[in-house]
């Protein structure tokens, strides 16, 4: 059997790995240049702290090993299901028994005035990260617009390049996905000390200003955020163009059943770009789970895709704050355990006797303990009160 997987990211890497240690010759196609790469580890480059060699995941000589043909900068632009035949934007035609659609998302570039200067970057891909460290210089003004967990890791890894950096955010804390507003607080204010980020927040970006180039940033309030350079970084799109346009069925993202099957008998789904019961994900190791269930239905295995909670750490050096599960549920009671003095806040939120999210700020070490909470569904009851001291004192008690 020939699986075609079209997209080279690490759900579509972990897919064909899996798919070829199976014995089915499988073609992989990615639309960057590059090998693939650790998505998640761009900020090391941008910061200087890592080469491009270093992200890589899949080798040539791994990829050879594997027995994979693997085709860069191959951007398949049409899909024919039924028929079993992909064709490149070159024209170029790939047969395929089965396929696997790991497209990804794509970044968000905001459509107001001056979103297409010189000198603005969306930040997610290696190009986009090569070019920033090309433009970047020690002294330079960025506005980084999206105070999420990928600005302000872009925002961090431009100032340790020596840039001076603004982070413009429509909220008034940072990560309000993953934080609640106490940890936001908190995490914006070790960034400006250790990091020396600015933050404008709640602020909406009306327009980038400037002829031939980045000149300024100016707000909905009037105010100008002098800068040479704005990265964006704002959110993603699941990428679900050539799905739609071979007639899968598309949600947000392409719709797939708890064995990343499609709509169409041939084709799966998977990562970034795929929508399980009404839900995308966003981080990589549901992508990566995605992609282990899909190996297992094209081994003809009954796989079933079980989604976790979905935990988020800030992979900024010196920054401990991590977060899974419900963030502030409206219908959930909360626990909070706080130390200004030394930087520690933990929130926990309980329903029904069952821990369903948490925050923890400064001290992460007990974050295994409460996914596993999460994950399993324990009753806490019993633990209640020393449950924001974590399982030492579980232990104790």
């Amino acid at each position: 059997m020939h699986v075609l997987v079209i997209g080279a990211g690490p759900a579509g890497a972990r897919c064909a790995e899996r798919a070829a240690e199976a014995g089915f010759a499988v073609t992989l196609c990615g639309s960057e240049p590059a090998l693939p790469y650790d998505r998640v580890a761009l900020g090391r480059v941008l910061s200087g702290e890592a080469e491009v060699p270093a992200l890589i995941t899949h080798g040539a000589a791994r990829l050879r090993a594997l027995g994979i043909t693997f085709r860069p900068s191959t951007r398949i632009a049409t899909l024919d299901a039924g028929a079993g035949r992909a064709v490149s934007a070159r024209g170029e035609v790939v047969a395929f028994d089965r396929a696997v659609i790991a497209t990804g998302s794509d970044a968000v570039r905001l459509p107001f005035p001056g979103a297409n200067l010189p000198g603005v970057y969306l930040y997610r891909s290696m190009a986009d990260v090569l070019a920033m460290r090309r433009a970047v210089v020690t002294g330079t003004r960025v506005a980084v617009i999206g105070g999420g967990l990928l600005g302000l890791e872009a925002a961090a890894a431009l100032s340790q390049r020596g840039a001076r950096v603004t982070v413009v955010h429509a909220v008034g804390w940072p990560m309000e996905r993953q934080l609640d507003p106490a940890a936001g607080a908190l995490l914006a204010r070790q960034l400006g000390a250790t990091r020396r980020l600015s933050f404008a927040m709640p602020a909406k970006t009306e327009a980038i200003e400037g002829e031939t180039q980045v000149r300024a940033l100016r707000l909905a309030d009037g105010t100008r955020i002098s800068c040479e350079m704005v990265v964006m970084a704002v959110g993603v799109l699941p990428s679900v163009g050539l799905a739609r346009a071979a007639g899968l069925d598309v949600g947000r993202g392409i719709v797939v059943d708890d064995a990343m099957r499609t709509s169409a008998a041939k084709v799966l789904a998977i990562g970034e770009c795929a929508e399980h019961r009404g839900t995308v994900c966003g981080l990589v190791a549901p992508a990566l789970a995605m992609a282990e269930t899909a190996a297992a239905t094209l081994r003809g295995e009954a796989a079933i895709y079980a989604p976790r909670p979905d935990p988020t750490a800030l992979k900024v050096s010196g920054i401990d704050v991590w977060s899974a599960g419900e963030i502030e549920p409206a219908d959930a009671e909360a626990i909070t355990l706080s130390d200004a003095a030394i930087g520690r806040y933990r929130r926990l939120w309980l329903r029904g006797g069952r821990l369903v999210g948490a925050v923890l700020y400064g001290d992460t070490a007990d974050a295994p303990f409460y996914l596993s909470l999460m994950a399993q569904g324990r009753d806490i009851a019993p633990m209640r009160a020393l449950l924001p001291f974590g399982p030492a004192f579980q232990d104790a008690a």
